[in-house]
């Protein structure tokens, strides 16, 4: 790597990455990058700064959408009193992820392009249904975390000409809940063995609909669609976020190749249990 140039704003990052013709790459926090080396140095001989550009320094709330710019770092989102009250599974999530060093440097956006199947905040925002903000040379687009995964660290977006400029979700409405539970080796900074998030909403004492998600079962975070399908009309007591727990390893074994699915997936029904308890919990606090 020859420079590291801090840019002003979005256009100016854009026209840098098209002018290194694919020799440079944005960053923001660079945790990952810093842990790159030898021969996995990716090819590339210039880096664009974006931790300057004021727009994707903010948390912005507008009509319950929340934004996270791609420059907010993990202790930033962690400490937030709106993601606190709005989407506290997030919170939770940003303050287990790394050191506190780390979490005071690296972006929860970093953590979406970053692509790793156990990123702590990616799990939450697909369980939150967050999409992406990507901008081009040619406009912008945007795109559902949850399909930023090519495969195992390796993201759909190439931060060679492409930039992530925030990631946008709903907050938690009235009736509404996120849960976060997380089984961590046996390094506090270390990536977690297995983690689970979960939102889910109420009405009328009965869940309305339910997202769960699961990492790493496999290259990509994972999605538990019959179990969601499952909770949808019943009432969650004890019993049915058992069996919810019970049928979402199913979709995770599914869903994840034989060679990477983890072997602490016996675990994973308890992680899943947490989760929605933590979360139906909240939204019955907050009807």
């Amino acid at each position: 790597m020859d420079k590291c140039v801090f840019v002003e704003c979005i256009g100016e990052a854009l026209y840098l990455l098209e002018k290194y013709q694919g020799q440079g790459r944005v960053m923001a926090g660079g945790t990952d990058l810093m842990m790159v080396s030898g021969r996995d140095q990716p090819d590339y001989r210039y880096l664009v700064n974006i931790s300057r550009i004021g727009p994707l320094q903010h948390i912005i709330y507008e009509n319950n959408v929340i934004s996270i710019g791609a420059a907010v770092t993990h202790h930033e989102v962690g400490t937030a009193p709106l993601i606190q009250d709005k989407a506290s599974a997030l919170a939770t999530a940003a303050r287990s992820v790394g050191s506190q060093q780390i979490r005071s440097v690296g972006t929860v956006v970093g953590n979406v392009v970053t692509a790793h199947p156990a990123a702590d905040t990616a799990v939450v925002l697909m369980a939150l249904g967050a999409d992406a903000i990507i901008a081009t040379g040619s406009g912008s687009v945007q795109v559902p975390v949850e399909n930023m995964y090519a495969d195992s660290g390796r993201s759909t977006v190439d931060s060679t000409c492409q930039l992530v400029t925030q990631v946008q979700f709903h907050g938690c409405l009235p009736g509404q809940g996120t849960g976060f539970a997380r089984l961590s080796g046996r390094k506090v900074s270390a990536l977690p063995v297995l983690s689970v998030a979960a939102m889910v909403s109420l009405a009328n004492a009965a869940v309305e609909w339910a997202r769960i998600v699961m990492a790493p079962v496999g290259p990509r975070p994972v999605r538990a669609p019959e179990a969601e399908q499952f909770l949808v009309g019943k009432t969650p007591d004890t019993a049915t976020i058992a069996t919810a727990g019970q049928m979402a390893v199913a979709d995770a074994v599914a869903s994840a190749p034989r060679s990477s699915r983890p072997r602490t997936v016996s675990v994973l029904p308890a992680l899943v249990e947490r989760a929605l308890t933590m979360a139906v919990a909240e939204a019955r606090q907050k009807q």
